[in-house]
């Protein structure tokens, strides 16, 4: 199953098809969407192999999944002609919690910590534990857009599953 989703997204990213695939003449079918899965599915082991998969990003992301929550370390390195803190490394951590209430997604950043430093919500620009698609999804714009495609969000056990409308 993790095969046949690399091979998806490899295949995605590069827009190309294999050798082997490119030699098959294509059979012309008409387009249909009848009975499509619309569920997008990763486990957390599935989604740190994608990012381990480019080796400078295996060093400096790392994705954990727990019960509505997404969390995301990152180790970022600073300009070296960046004011005060050129050349030195930040290490961030951030938690994104991600469910579905009340017919919509629900989309709030439970905060960010620098050095194991939480900042401040007033540095966050006070969107804590602000559910982004209520707070702007009313509006035409991503927000509303994300929200009238998401059917379902559900992260449990190490997974995220996202079933998307029609």
């Amino acid at each position: 199953m993790l095969d046949g989703k690399l091979v998806f997204l490899n295949k995605a990213e590069q827009g190309v098809v294999s050798a082997a695939e490119s030699q098959k003449k294509l059979q012309p079918t008409p387009y249909s969407e009848k009975e499509a899965d619309r569920s997008i599915s990763f486990t957390e082991k599935e989604m740190n192999f994608l990012v381990a998969s480019d080796a400078e990003t295996a060093k400096r992301v790392a994705i954990d999944l727990a019960q509505d929550l997404v969390s995301v370390k990152l180790v970022v390195p600073v300009d070296e002609e960046f004011p005060i803190l050129g050349g030195k490394t930040l290490r961030l951590n951030m938690g994104l919690k991600l469910a579905f209430a009340e017919g919509r997604p629900v989309v709030a950043l439970q905060g960010v910590s620098l050095g194991g430093v939480p900042l401040p919500n007033a540095w966050l620009g006070n969107l804590k534990h602000t559910n982004l698609v209520e707070e702007f999804g009313s509006e035409s714009g991503f927000w509303k857009l994300f929200a009238d495609g998401v059917e379902n969000i559900n992260i449990q056990n190490g997974r995220i599953k996202v079933t998307l409308k029609e």
